[in-house]
């Protein structure tokens, strides 16, 4: 189950997760178009290969595997699905 960006996140935006991924699923990056406008980062569902290298990059714990999303951020799962049409 892919990875999942969850509320920490919402204002902070910080860039360590995209440059520790290895295949690129995490957006928007900072040089793309949408990301002054959007609130948090996001994680492709499709293309996220559970490597988990963007967790302990996080600062402020906002990434989680789908199966241990914490109930109160489960719609973040949703979410993220969204940003990228699936």
């Amino acid at each position: 189950m892919a990875y999942v960006i969850a509320e920490p996140c919402i204002g902070t935006k910080d860039s360590a997760c995209v440059d520790a991924c290895p295949v690129d699923c995490i957006h928007p990056k900072k040089d793309e178009n949408g990301y002054s406008d959007a609130t948090q980062l996001f994680i492709d569902p499709v293309e996220c290969i559970d490597c988990g290298a963007c967790v302990p990059v996080c600062p402020v714990s906002a990434i989680y595997a789908g199966d241990d999303l914490p109930e109160k951020w489960a719609e973040y799962q949703d979410k993220n699905a969204a940003h990228f049409g699936r």
